[in-house]
């Protein structure tokens, strides 16, 4: 067991190490998008979400600096992290959680440049997610996080024995239906339309856009479907052994990668040769070597 976990720490270390010098500087860049996105857009419209929600919050209602309010927030919460999720998952939190606040703070003086005072706040709440999702996709890809509610999330999952998803949807959504009761309920639709944006512009920086579709085909007509597809479509494919779960009956799955723009072709051809044929189609972001 030792050896096992010594094995697999220096796994991790080695991902850590590569390309370092590209993984700061993503991490930076996200980290300035994400500051300057809540100094211009979401601050002045009162939009929020996780720990800089807070802070939101308590400078519309009091008058505080939202970065003092983040700074303290991603400090208990690091606390947390360190008592509830142990020592090696909280390093991962520290550097995002520490730099996010002061880079927040340094980006302020951005603000008296850029005047948006009569643009709609639709169109404000669109282009802050925009811009905050990208920035946030690039801190991930880059291997690090902000900290804040990441925390929070883990916790939940790993004591209530909840998904991550479920975890976020009950922090943030705690957070949205404070600052709603705050600041007015107008506030929670945009703040879940900033989310929902959020998290989808996340994910397009992190797995990018697919560009390839992955077919699993069960068909009773299995070579001339590997014809069509190798031939007709040139393309390779791979069958892998699989077994009914009801019946328990051998069945032959035929795994193959079709870029997007053939995607038609390739499922009418499909149904064309046999028309009760069952497949899943899914995103395939990275394909690497084959063909």
């Amino acid at each position: 067991m030792f050896f096992k976990k010594k094995v697999e720490e220096n796994i991790i270390k080695k991902i850590y190490k590569k390309d370092i010098f590209k993984r700061y500087s993503q991490f930076l860049i996200g980290l300035f998008l994400v500051s300057v996105s809540f100094n211009i857009f979401l601050l002045p419209c009162g939009l929020i979400y996780g720990v800089s929600g807070f802070g939101v919050i308590l400078n519309k209602l009091y008058n505080i600096d939202p970065s003092l309010v983040i700074l303290i927030g991603s400090l208990i919460l690091l606390i947390l992290s360190f008592i509830f999720l142990g020592k090696d998952k909280t390093m991962g939190s520290v550097v995002g959680s520490l730099l996010y606040p002061v880079i927040v703070k340094l980006t302020v003086p951005l603000v008296q440049y850029i005047d948006l005072g009569t643009v709609d706040i639709f169109v404000l709440t669109i282009f802050g997610a925009v811009i905050s999702g990208f920035g946030y996709g690039l801190i991930f890809k880059s291997g690090f996080t902000t900290g804040g509610t990441d925390i929070l999330n883990q916790i939940f999952s790993k004591y209530f024995k909840v998904s991550i998803g479920n975890a976020m949807f009950f922090t943030d959504g705690l957070i949205i239906l404070c600052g709603s009761i705050a600041l007015g309920w107008d506030k929670l639709m945009y703040s879940a339309i900033l989310l929902y944006i959020i998290s989808v512009m996340t994910d397009k920086v992190i797995l990018g856009i697919s560009q390839s579709k992955a077919f699993y085909i069960i068909t009773e007509h299995e070579t001339a479907v590997k014809k069509f597809i190798t031939q007709y479509l040139s393309h390779g494919v791979t069958v892998l052994e699989g077994r009914g779960g009801f019946t328990g009956n051998n069945k032959k799955v035929i795994m193959c990668i079709i870029p997007t723009k053939e995607y038609f072709i390739a499922k009418e051809g499909i149904h064309s040769i046999d028309e009760n044929a069952f497949f899943v189609v899914t995103d395939a972001y990275e394909v690497y070597g084959g063909e």
